[in-house]
């Protein structure tokens, strides 16, 4: 990507339009997606973003910024389910006691309680000190997207199997949020690119870990 550059395209621009409107996503409805035209846009100068010759440094420093944020929207998810299976167990009965009192449920909150805080804490330590200059973030934002974007998915999961039925159904929203939170293994990166991207730098600048 050497000596390209970056240049923002703004609506209203003569050429430029939305294309095709894709519908039906699995989750993340409320953001729309479509595909973008460009047919003979000009462009001025002004519109540069950061230096000429610096797409890179623009594109792969705001992928860095995607990631972490994608984490932490995980982070989110997560939160919210462990909130529900939490009411949830104290206010459904069984056999005359919260669902709450049984271990089954109780290892299925607790592990989401502790894998979120698990979470919570390398989301904070990766977004507190980025070096904007450049783009050698990317072990962590790779990694911190690797495993907030699982474990949201994975306690998604756990909420909407404590809730049974309910948990099937839209009343609790946890159905939602477990499909809202599968986007975030691919959408920034997949899974795989992150494996792929960590092993790599491991292998070049991390033979010793801090």
């Amino acid at each position: 990507m050497k000596d390209v550059s970056l240049f923002l395209v703004e609506k209203g621009m003569p050429g430029f339009e939305l294309g095709q409107q894709i519908k039906d996503k699995c989750g993340m409805r409320a953001s729309p997606t479509a595909e973008l035209s460009f047919a003979g846009v000009n462009v001025p100068s002004a519109n540069l973003v950061g230096e000429v010759g610096g797409a890179a440094l623009c594109m792969m420093r705001n992928l860095e910024i995607e990631r972490v944020t994608l984490a932490a929207m995980s982070l989110g998810i997560a939160r919210r389910c462990i909130e529900v299976m939490n009411r949830y167990g104290n206010e459904r009965k069984a056999f005359g006691s919260p669902i709450g009192d049984y271990g089954q449920y109780q290892k299925a909150v607790s592990e989401s309680y502790a894998e979120y805080m698990a979470g919570r804490a390398y989301v904070y330590s990766t977004a507190l000190n980025p070096d904007l200059s450049s783009y050698g973030n990317g072990l962590d934002a790779d990694g911190v997207k690797l495993y907030c974007g699982d474990m949201g998915k994975r306690v998604a999961d756990r909420a909407i199997q404590c809730l049974g039925g309910y948990g099937y159904v839209g009343e609790y929203q946890v159905e939602r949020l477990w499909r809202d939170a599968k986007l975030m293994e691919i959408g920034g990166g997949t899974n795989e690119a992150h494996h792929k991207n960590m092993a790599r730098d491991l292998r070049r600048h991390h033979q010793t870990l801090h």
